[in-house]
């Protein structure tokens, strides 16, 4: 199907995806993540006190509360520096990783840098990780320009996203994928931070992570399907789009491009629950630690609790992360609810860890689960 070309300015785009993922239903039909299917084995004699248990961990050489990260979100327009304020100083006062949303805006002009650098300003401590996307780092001919994205907010690592899914069902989205690995291969062997190579929400296979591990990434976020669809929220902008009429017009005829969005919009429902769901990619990826023991592994997509997060950890995750529920709990009730749901997660999880004799969170590796189909 032919492709029409959607003209948005980038920070327009960035408010857009915020508040779709906040006030709509964007997740996925009818595929979950696979984690409801996996239980732990009740353990009746943990012979361990709960005061006793750490759920502390060391991540980007900076030791955590527990092992979580409040996943890439937002940055690159005006809303987006309180909404990354709150967010920062939230992590920092519970001693948890961060990660900004692409930055491809801030390579385009300066006009909302500090939507990104205030990040680093509210949260000195904590691992800040800086983010761009795969076409962008295909058209790179060197890495100056993610070192500067990396100075902006003084990153701990560089996180490139792959989502082909998304640029295909995005009105302007950039569907040139060639080169990708070269650029991340680049950017592995020249700049002094590692670099974290993640999916959005459609998961990577075992065969897109041993590429990766090949050409040196040894920090991988599976990004699973299950929780929110990135393709349902293009969907819904094409829509969106579409409707409101900002389309751009041909002189020959003003209604064709109109007219293709429309057929776009809906051929690509089908793509809404396309992806790898997250149990799946998390247990592919996780096989690999055999063959390269260094290799970090996040788990995201669609994990929405303390217990689901101990589950991932069980699963072969070291870290933990999650998005749209923290901005959801943010925008419903500011930084007291967002804090709140944090010590929820971190108590649900030291409740599995006694339940289940697990005195570290390295120890969750260990215990017994089973998979009930």
């Amino acid at each position: 199907m032919k492709h029409s070309r959607i003209h948005t300015q980038t920070p327009s785009r960035k408010k857009d995806h915020v508040l779709l993922t906040v006030h709509k239903n964007v997740a996925f039909k009818s595929k979950r993540t696979g984690l409801g299917e996996w239980e732990f084995i009740h353990n009746a004699l943990p012979e361990l006190n709960f005061d006793e248990i750490s759920t502390e961990a060391i991540f980007l050489s900076k030791k955590l509360s527990f092992p979580f990260l409040i996943s890439s979100m937002t940055g690159g327009y005006a809303d987006a520096r309180r909404i990354n304020k709150i967010l920062a100083e939230v992590c920092e006062e519970h001693r948890i990783a961060m990660g900004v949303g692409s930055q491809r805006q801030a390579l385009e002009n300066s006009a909302f840098h500090s939507s990104f650098s205030v990040v680093r300003e509210a949260a000195p401590s904590i691992p800040i990780i800086g983010n761009i996307g795969a076409a962008e780092v295909a058209r790179m001919s060197d890495i100056s320009p993610a070192q500067k994205l990396i100075e902006l907010i003084r990153a701990d690592a560089f996180a490139v996203h792959l989502n082909p899914l998304q640029e295909f069902l995005q009105p302007e989205g950039n569907t040139n994928f060639r080169g990708v690995l070269g650029g991340i291969e680049r950017l592995v062997r020249g700049l002094s931070i590692p670099v974290i190579v993640k999916e959005i929400g459609a998961g990577i296979s075992r065969s897109v992570a041993q590429r990766l591990l090949n050409v040196g990434v040894s920090i991988i976020d599976v990004a699973g399907a299950g929780g929110t669809s990135w393709a349902g929220v293009e969907i819904l902008r094409r829509k969106n789009i579409a409707h409101s009429g900002h389309v751009r017009r041909s002189k020959k005829n003003k209604n064709e491009n109109a007219e293709l969005m429309f057929q776009h919009a809906d051929g690509s429902e089908d793509f809404w629950d396309w992806g790898i769901p997250t149990a799946d990619a998390l247990l592919e990826v996780a096989s690999l630690k055999r063959t390269f023991p260094s290799l970090v592994l996040i788990a995201s997509g669609g994990i929405t609790n303390g217990i689901e997060a101990a589950k991932a950890l069980a699963l072969g995750a070291d870290i933990v992360a999650s998005a749209r529920p923290m901005m959801q709990h943010l925008f419903a009730g500011g930084k007291k609810m967002l804090s709140r749901l944090i010590d929820q997660w971190r108590k649900e999880l030291q409740g599995v860890m006694f339940l289940t004799g697990a005195e570290t969170t390295e120890d969750l590796h260990h215990v017994q689960m089973v998979r009930r189909h």
